[in-house]
């Protein structure tokens, strides 16, 4: 006899149409992972399996940047840290994508140059970096809650 539990039709389906997500953290005190909690409804609105994998992965990234920025201190703002090659760190001004399957960070390097990376989902392998806000900034930007508002934006325009 199995112990795998009965399922009707419509619940492996529901199950197939839903995201997979896991996250655990050493530390109990700190608040709940993003990959543990609902999807934002602008997020939920489209099946997963109705995005390309560029759509996708922008909107994740999106919340993981969203998530990081919750964690920042006044005085920083969010970076990313380039994996896999010598080319430093960006500082993260925007975000697009261009489906199906490249991803577009816009920004600055360390000595404020315009910089702007062009990935391919598949090689999709970032580091956020937290990082000081420039000092003639009064406050640090957060990106991330920007890109969470156009993701709503784009699904009502």
């Amino acid at each position: 006899m199995s112990d795998t539990p009965i399922r009707t039709l419509a619940e492996a389906h529901e199950d197939s149409a839903l995201p997979r997500a896991h996250a655990v953290l050493t530390d109990d005190e700190a608040a709940a992972p993003f990959e543990t909690l609902p999807l934002p409804p602008g997020m939920a609105d489209e099946p997963f399996e109705d995005k390309s994998p560029a759509q996708w992965a922008y909107e994740r990234l999106v919340l993981y940047i969203q998530n990081f920025e919750n964690q920042l201190q006044p005085d920083e703002e969010v970076a990313l840290g380039i994996t896999g090659g010598d080319v430093g760190v960006l500082q993260i001004e925007g975000l697009g994508y261009f489906a199906p399957d490249i991803l577009t960070f816009y920004g600055r390097d360390e000595d404020g140059a315009r910089t702007q990376l062009i990935q391919h989902v598949s090689q999709l392998n970032v580091m956020l970096v937290a990082i000081p806000k420039p000092a003639a900034e009064d406050e640090a930007r957060r990106i991330g809650f920007r890109l969470a508002r156009g993701l709503t934006a784009e699904r009502k325009g």
